[in-house]
């Protein structure tokens, strides 16, 4: 061993230390290697795993078992079990009954504050009216529902939410209710009570959409509404489908000439570093003659200029 360390420390230049851990790591690294090799002949002289005819039918026979039992009771301590369909009066099922139907049962619950806030159900395609009702869910309970295909004529019916009162007799000769049909209007006049008449939209979506069209100076064209945080795009939609940009509509523009730093950042489509290089072009080079002069400015994108362009003069 001592003529081992001393060819080591030779060959190497290693000091007596480093000789002494080099030895100290060979010696690890061959019992990792055989490791693998010892585990697995100790392992193999153990006791074995008893696989005899009798065992394997035992496990059979639990397996079977298992297999017999109803799906029902495979999904939790508290799951319904589920009913075949069958006729059913949708103004009379319980919170358990909707769930036996295979009705979830957030839905189910949400089915039920309907009947208690606006009343008891009056033709079959209300209940496909009821918000997050999937569509596939409905088809498959449509053919069982006991009430009638549309709605009846002349029926008008007391929508007081909350009311614990009962509902008054049907007026059957009183004329039928108008639909109510949103008229499109203008998005750049339009305060947050109209934008709440269209669906999904309430108190923060609308004031969160005004807010940006201020902030903006105005919308030129209805795809800018995307720009708005936390726009769905099935409200971008609706919002396409009831509002329009008026063609006389000029944004308001912010003065290249007169605008300091602070109010030109204020916009959104204006960084902090293009405001602070606008103001020193202008000290530098003098007024602006004209929008386009702010092509000059080397920071300044093609597509970064398009969207400044309708909201700058000079």
């Amino acid at each position: 061993m001592r003529k081992l360390k001393h060819w080591i420390r030779n060959y190497f230049g290693f000091s007596q230390s480093e000789v002494n851990g080099f030895l100290l790591l060979i010696t690890i690294m061959v019992l990792l290697t055989a490791a693998p090799f010892l585990f697995s002949k100790l392992y193999s002289s153990g006791q074995t795993i008893s696989t005899s005819t009798s065992d394997k039918k035992l496990l059979d026979s639990l397996v079977a078992q298992l297999e017999t039992v109803p799906d029902n009771y495979r999904r939790g301590p508290n799951a319904v079990p589920a009913v075949p369909l069958r006729a059913f009066n949708p103004n009379a099922l319980t919170l358990d009954q909707w769930q036996a139907f295979g009705v979830p049962k957030y839905l189910s619950q949400r089915i039920l504050n309907y009947r208690a806030k606006v009343g008891d159900l009056t033709y079959k395609a209300e209940l496909g009216r009821i918000y997050g009702m999937p569509d596939s869910v409905f088809k498959r309970l449509y053919p069982f529902i006991d009430l009638p295909e549309t709605r009846p004529d002349n029926y008008s019916r007391n929508r007081s939410i909350g009311s614990s009162r009962p509902r008054p007799t049907p007026n059957w000769d009183a004329k039928p209710r108008e639909k109510f049909i949103l008229a499109p209007f203008n998005i750049n006049t339009a305060d947050t009570a109209q934008l709440k008449q269209i669906r999904g939209i309430g108190s923060k979506l609308s004031a969160r959409i005004v807010k940006y069209r201020d902030r903006l100076g105005g919308f030129y064209s209805l795809q800018q509404l995307a720009e708005v945080y936390g726009l769905q795009p099935e409200i971008i939609d609706s919002l396409n489908k009831y509002t329009f940009v008026a063609k006389a509509h000029a944004p308001k523009p912010v003065n290249l000439n007169t605008a300091t730093i602070e109010e030109l950042r204020t916009h959104p489509y204006m960084t902090s570093n293009l405001a602070r290089a606008i103001v020193a072009y202008r000290e530098q080079h003098g007024r602006f003659e004209s929008v386009e002069e702010l092509k000059k400015i080397k920071i300044v994108k093609p597509e970064q200029y398009e969207k400044l362009k309708p909201y700058l003069g000079v």
